[in-house]
């Protein structure tokens, strides 16, 4: 369901690909080739949220925002897994956030971050790019080595080429 609130409409580039069981509701800004799966909600009702291009919210994921503390924003070329938590928190480019992870407000994934399944990121976090992250609270593990690295841009395009195959059924 993609629906206005209050006086705000959704913003969704035409290249996007929004699956029919998603609802995204009020002030919320899909950027080009992005695709939000099935069973995601990304209520714009308090505050900004902003997914840019090429980036994929996969099944089940909640993203909501704090009233008047800050959006959400998600930058290009993310893969957001499986019921996955981003609530008011910043995820720059070129990351991965693994399935049923948590992210808080005003939490920061800087851009080349790659952090594991089932991790918690607490509010204010800043976690660096360039390194793997995991744990409750996400602790830093390593730096990412070049295959982890390449495969952020990788797990991305992949989504764009899924999406496409979806948009055609």
């Amino acid at each position: 369901m993609i629906k206005p609130y209050l006086h705000w409409n959704p913003d969704i580039a035409s290249s996007a690909f929004i699956a029919e069981s998603a609802d995204v509701i009020g002030r919320v800004t899909i950027g080009l080739d992005s695709s939000i799966w099935y069973q995601s909600v990304l209520r714009g009702d308090v505050h900004d949220i902003v997914i840019g291009e090429r980036s994929n919210i996969q099944d089940l994921t909640m993203i909501h925002t704090s009233g008047g503390v800050s959006p959400c924003v998600v930058g290009d070329d993310v893969t957001v897994g499986h019921r996955v938590i981003l609530h008011s928190c910043e995820i720059q480019d070129r990351c991965l956030v693994g399935m049923g992870s948590i992210i808080m407000d005003q939490a920061v994934l800087e851009e080349g971050c790659f952090l594991a399944a089932g991790s918690l990121v607490t509010e204010r976090k800043v976690l660096r790019g360039g390194y793997l992250y995991a744990g409750s609270p996400a602790r830093e593990v390593r730096a990412l080595n070049d295959e982890e690295d390449a495969f952020l841009l990788r797990s991305a395009s992949h989504y764009v080429d899924v999406a496409l195959n979806h948009k055609k059924d």
